[in-house]
């Protein structure tokens, strides 16, 4: 979280996060150029430059690929969530590889041209009319420029300006870039008949991807469509018993209409928050209480459980709900509050948590 706009926020957790990610590609660029000449043929062995192009080519589109898997595996399994902390550096480590990939491919194919690099790489191949002969490169091109400005449009900064509806809907397109590699790829092997080992590659890992989405996708949507019960009081739902919920984390209700409620404990209490993060609709839900503060998952925007307001100096806020406790069973009200009310967060009795095996970690009111 910040109150201004910087280039670049770091923390300690980002810096370690970014630190793993920025070995994990230098051991990849490195690994692929010693390992790929052992593995070829003499008369398959790719000069220098090209082995440089293949190397950061294959990484853009693995670190692409692991983007687009982060979400649906931190639905599936919560081991990945860590993962969904800082993607958005994952996203600009993604753009700043295939750019040197596309930077290798540019002076080695068109440095010697009359004509300048771009204009040559345009019209080198104009078969349109021929599946084998397309001109893939244009592909390539596209993924790129949506990579770019994906990357650009990051910042806080155009999320607060654009808002957060029309920044996720950009930045869906990233699924278009994905398309456009695979279709770059594939065209690319029609075209010039190599690369066969790098197309099973990329279909492979299409199938991944729609697995994972379908099946996290599926998930959910049952869960939306099912709801959650309605509780005996007009306008409440029962989202689950309290032993469901870990200490300092939350289970997540479906209200009339498909709102998602998620309900935190934290030191033997029950407080009921919007499950949407008002900095990119992150699922808060997923997230924990950390000092005090639910703690969105993704950037790690903080909101206090008794309001849903975020500490000054910050001003983001999210929808607040009325919860209960019926024995062992939570109660949500399915309105909010208007928003930055204050209710006092619901204390578990003692019995309860005695019941289902627990102590609050903490000294609370009685």
């Amino acid at each position: 979280m910040s109150v201004s706009y910087q280039p670049v926020i770091w923390n300690r957790t980002k810096l370690i996060y970014d630190s793993f990610l920025l070995c994990g590609v230098v051991l990849y660029i490195l690994t692929f150029l010693k390992l790929a000449p052992l593995l070829l043929r003499p008369d398959q062995l790719p000069d220098l430059p090209t082995l440089r192009m293949c190397a950061f080519g294959s990484l853009a589109f693995l670190l692409l690929t692991i983007v687009l898997a982060i979400g649906p595996l931190a639905r599936l399994d919560s081991r990945f969530l860590p993962l969904l902390y800082n993607r958005r550096h994952f996203g600009v480590v993604t753009a700043i590889v295939a750019a040197t990939h596309a930077l290798f491919v540019l002076n080695w194919y068109f440095s010697y041209s009359p004509t300048p690099m771009l204009r040559a790489l345009f019209t080198s191949n104009t078969s349109f009319g021929h599946i084998a002969g397309f001109p893939f490169e244009l592909f390539g091109v596209f993924a790129l420029l949506v990579l770019a400005v994906l990357a650009v449009t990051s910042h806080d900064f155009w999320l607060s300006f654009l808002t957060p509806p029309l920044w996720k809907a950009i930045h869906m397109s990233i699924y278009f870039a994905y398309a456009a590699v695979v279709l770059h790829v594939t065209l690319g092997v029609l075209v010039t008949g190599q690369n066969l080992l790098l197309t099973i590659l990329v279909g492979v890992s299409l199938a991944l991807l729609c697995s994972l989405h379908l099946v996290a996708g599926g998930r959910e949507r049952a869960a939306d469509h099912a709801g959650s019960p309605a509780a005996p009081q007009p306008g409440w739902i029962l989202v689950g018993d309290v032993s469901e919920i870990p200490e300092g984390r939350a289970v997540v209700g479906v209200a009339p209409g498909g709102e998602r409620i998620a309900v935190f404990r934290s030191k033997g209490r029950l407080s009921a928050l919007s499950n949407v993060c008002s900095h990119q609709n992150g699922p808060i839900g997923e997230g924990k209480v950390v000092l005090g503060f639910v703690t969105c998952p993704w950037h790690g925007y903080q909101y206090r459980l008794d309001d849903g307001c975020s500490p000054p100096p910050f001003k983001e806020r999210i929808r607040k709900y009325r919860v209960a406790l019926s024995g062992n069973q939570v109660h949500v009200e399915a309105t909010p509050v208007p928003l930055g009310t204050r209710i006092e967060p619901v204390a578990i009795p003692d019995t309860v948590l005695a019941a289902i095996g627990s102590a609050p970690q903490g000294a609370r009111p009685s």
